[in-house]
């Protein structure tokens, strides 16, 4: 029996000791001095991880959460938007739209491939009306980054705002809130910042601030005008209603290990077992999914000729003790992703390569034994 499990996905990811720690300790109550400064102190750590010196507010919410609150808080019923999708989470965007009312310019690559910023330029020219242009930066559904400064330099030449889904590509893959122009950025807690499931943060320029003014869609629980009162109405931080304590106090500890490591640091550790995990699949003889910009979150593996891929999954799972994604939607049994993200390691890519190996071995798949452990390896060595 395999007793360690590891969580080789994007998201959730394995949490480190220290953090997990924090979530053991007494409960505080949200309204103290005390809690206060932790949520002082976080709110500026992520705002150094954003890379921003725009508001920040933190919801109590799945990354969708504030996905939703960036929809709510800038659009109004009859609005035009722009959604660049090239997979599942972009056309997320164009579903929540959807469902208050907004007239959705809807841009979609063929899923692999990674949004044309001169197609986002060439829409934005043909409808003048469109108020926000959503995309995402890393999409896990299919292993691709998107270019977002180039999308936030054409955005900034038009009335529209810009809004970035980094919930699964903060921490992982460089996002430079500020210096590409993003209005609008959005970041998941159990991504690449180490923590449970529960709390999304969401950065809004003046640019957005201005446009929210105009909003006509009701909102309460995540009303942008009601948190940012709160968090700035005094010097320590606050929030409307009552936030996720334990989280809070996670986050912390998380801010101080990425602290701690460097951002590029953690960029370069993220590139480096991305491009391991790419090469010990194509040293198996397997075709990677992704042609555009592969993601440094996630790497999508087409399931080959032959082999059962749900059966892959779940003997990787359940007998190696490492969990994999599948594939999402239309992908669903052509695919699977090997997550590279957050707390993860060298070791932890080398294990589930050959758990990989293994689990194709036991269904006859025709391979050179070893060959995929090899060659991440020779990746990982090359960066040291």
């Amino acid at each position: 029996m395999n007793f360690k499990k590891r969580l080789m996905t994007p998201g959730p990811t394995d949490i480190p000791p220290s953090v997990l720690a924090e979530a053991c300790k007494p409960i505080i109550h949200h309204r103290t001095p005390q809690f206060r400064k932790i949520l002082t102190e976080v709110v500026a750590g992520l705002k150094r991880v954003f890379q921003t010196n725009n508001d920040l507010l933190i919801f109590p919410a799945a990354g969708t959460g504030g996905m939703e609150s960036a929809v709510v808080n800038l659009c109004s019923p009859g609005d035009t938007i722009l959604t660049a999708s090239c997979g599942n989470f972009g056309n997320r965007w164009t579903a929540i739209a959807k469902a208050y009312g907004i007239s959705v310019e809807h841009y979609e690559v063929e899923w692999g491939g990674e949004s044309d910023p001169q197609e986002i330029k060439k829409r934005l020219a043909a409808h003048p009306e469109i108020k926000v242009v959503f995309t995402t930066l890393s999409e896990t559904s299919t292993g691709v980054d998107l270019d977002i400064s180039a999308i936030g330099n054409i955005v900034a030449q038009t009335p529209a705002v810009l809004v970035v889904d980094a919930i699964s590509g903060m921490g992982a893959t460089p996002m430079k809130t500020d210096e590409w122009k993003a209005d609008v950025v959005i970041a998941g807690a159990q991504k690449g910042f180490m923590i449970p499931p529960g709390l999304a943060g969401v950065t809004i320029s003046s640019r957005a601030w201005e446009l929210a003014k105009t909003s006509k869609i009701p909102k309460y629980y995540f009303s942008w005008e009601k948190a940012h009162k709160a968090m700035t109405a005094e010097a320590l931080a606050n929030t409307p209603y009552t936030p996720s304590v334990s989280l809070i106090m996670q986050m912390a500890e998380s801010l101080r290990l990425i602290e701690e490591e460097g951002m590029e640091n953690i960029w370069k550790r993220h590139a480096r077992m991305a491009q391991s995990v790419r090469s010990a699949m194509e040293a198996l003889g397997l075709k990677l999914f992704a042609t555009g910009r592969p993601s440094n979150v996630v790497t999508s593996v087409c399931v080959p000729e032959g082999v059962d891929g749900i059966k892959l999954f779940k003997t990787v799972r359940d007998t190696y003790g490492i969990t994999l994604a599948g594939g999402q939607g239309k992908l669903k049994d052509r695919i699977f992703r090997v997550g590279h993200l957050g707390y993860a390691d060298d070791w932890d890519v080398v294990a589930a390569v050959a758990a990989i190996e293994r689990a194709l071995n036991e269904q006859g798949y025709v391979m050179e034994i070893g060959a995929g452990v090899t060659a991440a390896e020779k990746v990982l060595f090359a960066a040291e």
